[in-house]
């Protein structure tokens, strides 16, 4: 038996270390970025690959299939990294047995994003071309939405057609999996009058406003950072389990 001093102290020790991990900054995300992409010679579809695995693997978690009614899921993208790391997941959910759909109003005229079209295209995903105003519908039609319309590099305020999507996603009664941040959130912030979704996907490292997260699931997904990173940045990230895609942040 421990003496009651040890106890103690292995106690405080455990309840301080249930939560320590690293919340970066909108900056500290965007070095951390581009050092993947300089020095550790990641390219970008790589790092999306990852990304849009880790969200579906969450989802697969959050949501089963077996408890969805249709098993419909609304992937929402917008225009750039967060967006494809979106059409990345629907295309696992799809291998995984959910049918996706996609919102992609202003598509990439990038090659990278391009492809990652057709791949959709080819495993039969519709694309919606526009999302309608009455959230109802979406609440009819759909058992959850995925939020993959801005990522850690947005700034400032939405613009049409994402403003009026974002108005309809705070709306929606269905459950909302928002990437790596809160579409129209701030992201070190936060936003408390905005989308409040049910879980979070944070990508590579929660980023400052997941600390303002009030859902019932938040993940970290996409295996990634390079030990040598997590030093030089001070993260303190928690270990994925075995092959596991994604880890639970409790």
């Amino acid at each position: 038996m421990l003496p009651l001093f040890s106890f103690v102290l292995f106690s405080y020790r455990r309840r301080t270390m249930s939560r320590p991990w690293t919340y970066v900054t909108q900056r500290e995300a965007q070095k951390i970025d581009e050092e993947l992409f300089s020095d550790y010679q990641y390219s970008v579809d790589q790092l999306m690959e990852l990304a849009g695995l880790g969200v579906a693997s969450a989802v697969l978690k959050c949501y089963p299939r077996d408890d969805l009614p249709s098993r419909n899921v609304l992937v929402c993208c917008g225009p750039g990294n967060n967006g494809g790391d979106g059409l990345v997941a629907a295309r696992h959910l799809k291998l995984f047995g959910y049918n996706s759909s996609v919102y992609y109003p202003k598509r990439s005229e990038k090659q990278l994003f391009k492809n990652l079209v057709v791949q959709c295209e080819n495993f039969r995903i519709d694309f919606v071309n526009d999302l309608p105003e009455n959230p109802d519908e979406i609440n009819r039609n759909f058992d959850l939405v995925i939020d993959s319309l801005f990522g850690f590099g947005f700034k400032g305020d939405a613009r049409p057609p994402f403003s009026a999507a974002l108005d309809t996603l705070k709306r929606v009664k269905i459950p909302i999996c928002s990437v790596d941040v809160p579409s129209g959130w701030d992201i070190e912030a936060g936003d408390e009058e905005g989308l409040k979704p049910d879980s979070l996907v944070s990508i590579a490292s929660p980023k400052l406003c997941a600390r303002s997260f009030r859902g019932r699931y938040h993940y970290l997904a996409a295996r990634s950072i390079p030990p040598e990173i997590k030093s030089k940045y001070g993260l303190n990230l928690p270990q994925y389990p075995g092959s596991e895609q994604c880890v639970k942040l409790e």
